[in-house]
């Protein structure tokens, strides 16, 4: 929690503010029980008449009113600075998810991210607002009338000091048995919002194969989980107030049995054994908020230590020295590359080709041969574990990420098109590109028709994820979005799975047919996208099962034959 207490560096007034005048209402509730013992012994008993006790009625309503002007004032400031840090921490959370790399956010997960996003940094939020409020307001109320005791009776206020300390024995006791448990139930959180999500973006295959049913058991069983460990969490927790109100009462009670035996020997007046059973109650109270407090601030801590996990996380983006000059005889260059996904089994192994600057190249295989995770080692989006990739002669771990992608231009499997207008997500790779640059790429992705068949042309709006296109559509837009970059290396990952042979070729035809002459790589399952490649890779459960062009393969690769031969009978071309 240390850590995250910079982020009220911009509300350093307000955080003063907050707890000084929750200080200032808390002394003049100090005040009270004196002022009421005043009444009783000097305006009742004490024969000064009425008049005393109306003045000094006034003077309670006084206090009451400046008490309750200070409250509101500091309740305005503590909300002020626990909103202003929780959008701080927020932002630069953000910032920090964004500068991991691929392999960090798969080893979080994305339903992690999402909780310590909202829930994590709300209940920080709540603790922030509350430690303003009655941190210091609570210790001192109690301090506090141990003290006025203390002045009134030695023997009464050592009554108050041993019940102080039992029950802060008791509130720390179940504060560190809880901390733990509130972890423990943030952590079966996270694996709920992960169903969840999981439930939502599979929806259509669940409802295709009937597996709703398989689903919500599963979810119910996630959600039980939760519920147990909040039960269980809560179950300690609820011992602080019954446990307080015990201690309490056993105190006042011992007091009042002392107090009563020295109002009778005339140690005492009737006013003053009030006033210690009013600081009695307001220790009570005051307990109780600061137990109520303690529960927040545990779970804030909880909060806290799994957001600061993330902070904690040392970002693998390269911030490399950019390109240098090289003697290279090859634009990209693979040499004995080997990768994996968090540590586990190779997904490419000993992965050796050569590419020069404008070819075509073609990448096949079955179903995890390791097609995407080849491709993804170009932008460093992933990182080898043994090999170099190299472009231009540099490795692409030294080159600096951002610089290494800008001269990218990757297209996922899975297309993805953001809320708002067809132009607005095409000036994503290239801000200022004109409305000719745009229709240029558009043109060449073979995506007119969507535009042309869309209200507002270039100003039709896009739902999130491209939910009012189809897939075809969405998959054209995308390259279309990649292709306005003009980038240097085009990344086709499996992109055009969706569109029809004829739309395929004549995508294929245009790439070809480029000003800028990229060079471009193309995942696919149908050699059709493929077979007129400068050169084809085949890959077979990670490794280089061939390589060469379409004629050559068909020759000398088994495996590629029998893919071709599948699909050419399939469809009779």
């Amino acid at each position: 929690m240390r850590k995250l207490l910079k982020y009220l560096r911009h509300y350093k007034l307000e955080s003063i503010l907050a707890p000084f005048f929750k200080l200032l209402e808390a002394a003049f509730e100090l005040i009270v029980p004196l002022i009421v013992a005043s009444i009783i012994d000097d305006g009742v008993k004490g024969g000064r008449g009425a008049t005393y006790v109306v003045y000094m009625c006034l003077i309670l309503v006084a206090l009451g009113v400046v008490g309750l002007i200070s409250s509101v004032t500091a309740q305005y400031f503590a909300a002020k600075s626990a909103v202003g840090f929780a959008k701080e921490l927020r932002s630069d959370l953000f910032a920090k998810m964004q500068s991991l790399s691929y392999s960090q956010i798969d080893g979080i997960g994305t339903s992690r991210m999402i909780t310590r996003m909202t829930s994590d940094v709300n209940q920080i939020q709540s603790g922030v607002n509350m430690v303003l409020r009655l941190f210091m307001r609570s210790p001192f109320i109690v301090f506090g009338a141990m003290i006025m005791a203390f002045t009134i009776s030695v023997t009464a206020g050592w009554i108050f000091a041993i019940t102080i300390v039992v029950l802060c024995v008791v509130v720390f006791g179940i504060m560190l048995i809880t901390i733990p448990l509130y972890k423990k139930s943030q952590a079966n959180l996270d694996k709920l919002t992960a169903s969840t999500r999981q439930t939502l973006v599979g929806v259509r295959v669940l409802r295709a194969f009937c597996k709703e049913d398989d689903e919500v058991k599963h979810y119910n069983k996630e959600n039980a989980a939760l519920c147990a460990s909040q039960k269980f969490a809560g179950l300690i927790s609820a011992l602080m107030n019954p446990l307080t109100y015990a201690i309490i009462n056993v105190g006042t009670i011992i007091l009042l049995y002392y107090s009563g035996l020295e109002v009778n020997s005339g140690s005492l007046t009737q006013g003053e054994v009030i006033a210690l059973y009013n600081y009695m109650a307001q220790i009570l109270v005051e307990l109780i908020k600061l137990a109520n407090l303690i529960i927040t601030v545990t779970k804030s801590f909880a909060c806290a230590g799994r957001v600061s996990e993330v902070f904690d996380l040392p970002s693998e983006i390269s911030q490399g020295d950019g390109f240098v000059a090289a003697d290279s005889k090859h634009y990209i260059e693979f040499k004995n590359v080997c990768a994996c996904y968090s540590g586990g089994a190779n997904a490419l192994t000993d992965i050796s080709f050569t590419v020069e600057r404008g070819q075509t190249i073609g990448i096949i295989g079955g179903t995890g041969a390791g097609k995407s995770t080849l491709v993804n080692l170009i932008p460093h989006f992933y990182g080898a574990r043994e090999g170099e990739v190299l472009i231009d002669g540099n490795d692409v771990k030294d080159v600096g990420d951002n610089q290494l992608r800008a001269m990218c231009g990757v297209v996922p499997q899975r297309a993805v098109l953001f809320r708002g207008t067809i132009r607005e997500n095409m000036k994503w790779g290239n801000p200022q590109a004109t409305d000719e640059q745009i229709m240029s790429a558009i043109n060449c992705a073979c995506a007119s028709d969507v535009v042309a068949s869309k209200d507002g042309g270039l100003d039709a709006y896009i739902e999130q994820g491209g939910k009012n296109l189809s897939g075809g559509q969405r998959q054209r837009l995308t390259i279309a979005r990649a292709l306005v970059k003009q980038p240097e290396i085009l990344i086709l990952d499996d992109s055009a799975s969706a569109l029809d042979y004829a739309t395929d070729a004549k995508l294929r035809a245009n790439l070809r047919e480029l000003d800028y002459n990229p060079t471009v790589f193309i995942v696919s399952q149908r050699t059709s996208s493929i077979r007129n490649a400068d050169k084809i890779l085949v890959l077979d459960n990670g490794c280089l099962a061939g390589i060469g062009t379409h004629e050559q393969l068909l020759e000398n690769c088994q495996l590629y034959r029998e893919i071709h031969y599948s699909q050419y009978e399939k469809e009779g071309a």
